[in-house]
């Protein structure tokens, strides 16, 4: 009897599986005692770095992702391949990075014990991923070329069928990119089994019988078994997976799902030793993993099939990180109408892959549509994007969309290459970061730099110590009393209030419009003069000021900035008069029509 193909298993648990479920936001602490047990069933592929995980460990945890990839190879032992996940020209952040950048970044994960990187541009441009694939072949890392696949919501045309990715892996391999193996990426989860199979056919006769193809997709859609199925049936010779309780839904199919899928066919999974997976040992190692995670909340729509995401292609890495910013943020009502402007967004953006960071911009456009209105405000990274300033998208977006991307961004339209414009930004030079650090009277360091470069102005936070975690525990909020000091936005009969609650009484109750409104038996006087409020338009946290009281202003002038969604948004002065007060300082977590600036006419 012939002996059964193996399918080799990276197992993506502790990267994209903590991404999908929890927003890439848990600790080293509860985790890393965990690995040892994926090992003794027979794992020895890792997705354990990069892409969200890396910014998130600085963003939210208080922890560094260098630190995190040494305790974790150390465990792993030096036999494991450990994989990260590279943007291409974005590499590990949301902006594009220079060719300094790209370098350092390919050879400190070289140096902190990373083996391979998968490389993929959301957009499929060549161009992205040229100068990128050369920096980790260089660094003496094993470098795997990418094609980012989805479907495009129903009745839309134009890119994303079989054809276009044997085109686009045509023009990486045209290019002359150099790889050790090949990834088909569908972060959504949306591309059907049919197409799915006829994409990696088509692959295997570009490349030939000796190269590995892997695929890897989402249970988003309920689709992701079947995309598997499909894949393996057309050679793919790897599949990427998940273990309990970060599989499933918006993360991978599960191992043990996978294995009892091909039961009676001719593969089994294992590893790249040729050494079938130990299913029982398996079943341990989800148990495990399961006890160490008990106290993360699980978001309900982590674990959902959705039959909406067709429709409005959203990974699920991305999908829960916004849905946990919308509940930090108490607008998760919005969800619904951000989800329904999400195809239009798409068709007008270009086709370009729903995958970071085009998930996100196409997110944030869509964000916009449902809080100000249909393209009255085009987001910063969505604006860049379908005016060329991340490459080129598979069609060219809708021409009424630039127009308005370049007045309102006050930026032309290009076609020059990503990396040469990044090239000539000073804040994406060794130089500025190094200064930045010697400013701050911090270690100058290759790590440290790259973490200035990618993590900005949070990544000099974390490294003076001044950092501040953010993850959802059950125990945290068990702890939480029920009333407090809180904060409060209501909205009666269309009149938005913002409350203001002090040891279970209210406290100050304000009208958006500006009236100071009388709370039990005490008044606040409103000032003196004709005065109005400028009021937060969306839920955020204040983070620049620009204007003190006593200033003169004029309509238009920026007063405020705000970051909300992953955005950075000013907030702009609607007259001529008199900052008479700043009523939110920096650094304060706003709510929709809570006051940010009193002014006087």
């Amino acid at each position: 009897m012939a002996k059964n193909k193996i399918i080799e298993v990276m197992d993506t648990s502790y990267r994209d599986g903590f991404q999908s479920v929890f927003g890439a936001r848990v600790f080293m602490k509860d985790f890393m005692p965990t690995i040892q047990s994926a090992i003794d069933a027979g794992i020895r592929h890792f997705e354990m770095g990069g892409g969200a995980r890396f910014q998130a460990l600085f963003f939210y945890l208080n922890e560094n992702a260098f630190d995190m990839m040494d305790k974790f190879r150390q465990i792993a032992g030096k036999d494991a391949i450990l994989q990260t996940l590279s943007r291409g020209v974005n590499y590990v952040g949301l902006d594009t990075g220079s060719r300094e950048i790209i370098d350092l970044h390919a050879r400190l994960f070289k140096k902190h014990g990373i083996s391979t990187i998968r490389n993929f541009d959301a957009l499929n441009d060549a161009r992205n991923l040229e100068y990128s694939a050369k920096a980790i072949k260089d660094a003496g890392l094993s470098h795997e070329l990418t094609v980012t696949v989805m479907d495009l919501p129903p009745g839309c045309v134009g890119a994303h069928d079989a054809a276009f990715y044997e085109k686009t892996l045509k023009s990486f391999l045209d290019a002359g990119i150099p790889y050790d193996s090949v990834a088909f990426k569908d972060a959504s989860g949306t591309a059907n089994p049919r197409k799915v199979y006829e994409t990696i056919a088509s692959a295997r006769k570009l490349l030939g019988k000796d190269t590995h193809i892997r695929y890897h997709t989402h249970e988003t859609a309920g689709i992701g078994l079947a995309c598997y199925l499909a894949a393996i049936e057309a050679g793919a010779d790897g599949v990427d997976l998940d273990r309990e309780p970060v599989s499933g839904g918006t993360a991978h199919t599960d191992i043990l799902v996978m294995a009892h899928a091909l039961r009676g066919s001719k593969f089994t999974l294992g590893n790249h030793l040729e050494e079938e997976l130990n299913l029982d040992k398996v079943l341990e190692s989800e148990a495990i993993l399961k006890e160490a995670l008990q106290d993360y909340f699980i978001p309900p729509e982590a674990t959902q099939v959705s039959a909406i995401i067709q429709f409005s292609p959203m990974p699920g890495g991305a999908l829960t990180a916004n849905t946990q910013m919308m509940r930090d943020n108490n607008c998760l009502d919005k969800f619904p109408a951000v989800i329904e402007q999400m195809r239009e967004v798409v068709e007008k953006g270009g086709f370009g892959t729903s995958v970071t960071p085009v998930s996100q911009f196409y997110f944030q456009q869509a964000f916009n549509n449902a809080t100000f209105g249909k393209w009255k405000k085009i987001a910063d990274g969505y604006g860049r994007m379908v005016l060329g300033y991340f490459g080129k998208t598979p069609v060219a977006p809708d021409p009424s969309i630039v127009a308005l991307a370049s007045e309102q961004l006050k930026l032309p339209a290009t076609t020059e290459n990503a990396i040469d414009i990044a090239d000539r930004d000073e804040k994406k030079s060794s130089k500025w970061a190094k200064e930045r650090l010697t400013s701050n009277n911090l270690e100058v360091s290759d790590e440290n730099v790259f973490i200035v470069l990618s993590c900005g102005d949070k990544g000099i936070k974390f490294l003076l110590g001044e950092a501040k975690g953010s993850v959802r525990l059950k125990s945290d909020a068990a702890a939480k009393p029920a009333i407090g000091a809180e904060e409060f936005t209501i909205v009666v009969e269309g009149q938005t209030y913002f409350v203001k609650v002090a040891e279970g009484r209210i406290a100050e109750l304000s009208a958006a419009s500006g009236e100071q409104i009388a709370v039990g038996n005490a008044s606040v006087p409103p000032p003196s003069g004709k005065t109005h409020i400028i009021a937060a338009p969306m839920p955020g946290v204040v983070i620049r000021i620009l204007k003190n009281a006593g200033d003169r202003v004029k309509n238009g002038d920026i007063l405020v900035a705000m970051e909300a969604m992953k955005m950075e948004n000013e907030i702009f002065a609607d007259s001529d008069g008199v900052v008479v007060s700043i009523d939110a300082p920096v650094g304060t977590k706003v709510q929709t029509g809570q006051p940010l600036v009193t002014i006087a006419a």
